[in-house]
């Protein structure tokens, strides 16, 4: 269901929601540099997408540009948007809950920019990361906050149309309940990745406010005026230990 959605609307999603950006009022990569320094690194993009992120990287130096996405159009855009890159490309079309062939503590950066939280189980998908990185590798995220879709605009006012504390897959208002998406806990994030053999250097809610995304329609999905009471994104920077 959520393959032939993607298939639908990824036109929609071109360059959106990609690296240096995180996602809706949240930090700038080229203002917090949570990557460091790229160059000579082999590189991983979980949901690739139309490829921007992949793109961003091979632009900052980075030895060799990997990703899987779900959807067949994505991955064609993606190679089309990568094309003129002077490094190593390989793409998959696979659900991130598998390995299509990915080798085993090969990769220095792992990433994910706003497709991690599309996974049906999230303990296989951060197995599969782990096994992907090296000793000592990075992996960062970033995602949709859980308590965002908790909240909505009715009649002047903000309300909790959920509850934050029952997890599980649910049909996603935001794409006119043509998806499903498992509601999760920060907290399930959070010691899932630890239970998978991670380390946590940093979790990051911070809003940030800018001429971009400054909004004058308090009930579309990402408003400022949401945005003044609640996060629209985290971020999550981990580490496989050495």
């Amino acid at each position: 269901m959520n393959k032939d959605s993607w298939e639908k609307s990824a036109d929609r999603f071109f360059g959106r929601t990609a690296l240096p950006e995180y996602g809706p009022f949240s930090i700038n990569e080229e203002q917090h540099k949570l990557f460091g320094d790229i160059s000579n690194q082999k590189v991983l993009d979980i949901g690739c997408g139309s490829g921007h992120s992949l793109q961003y990287m091979g632009n900052r130096g980075a030895e060799e540009l990997w990703g899987l996405d779900l959807s067949t159009k994505q991955i064609e855009t993606a190679n089309k948007v990568l094309s003129n890159q002077q490094v190593k490309v390989t793409l998959f079309e696979s659900p991130m809950e598998k390995n299509p062939g990915l080798p085993s503590n090969y990769f220095d950066i792992v990433y994910s920019i706003y497709a991690l939280g599309w996974t049906v189980d999230l303990q296989l998908t951060l197995i599969n990361i782990h096994n992907y990185l090296k000793p000592g590798g990075l992996f960062i995220f970033s995602w949709e906050h859980p308590i965002h879709d908790r909240v909505s605009y009715k009649e002047s006012s903000f309300i909790f149309n959920k509850s934050y504390n029952i997890e599980g897959p649910e049909y996603n208002k935001a794409w006119h309940n043509e998806v499903i998406i498992h509601h999760r806990k920060l907290s399930t994030y959070i010691n899932t990745l630890i239970e998978c053999g991670f380390t946590i250097e940093k979790v990051i809610d911070e809003v940030i406010f800018s001429d971009n995304n400054i909004s004058e329609n308090p009930s579309k999905w990402y408003s400022t005026q949401k945005a003044q009471l609640l996060p629209a994104t985290f971020i999550i920077k981990a580490y496989k230990k050495a």
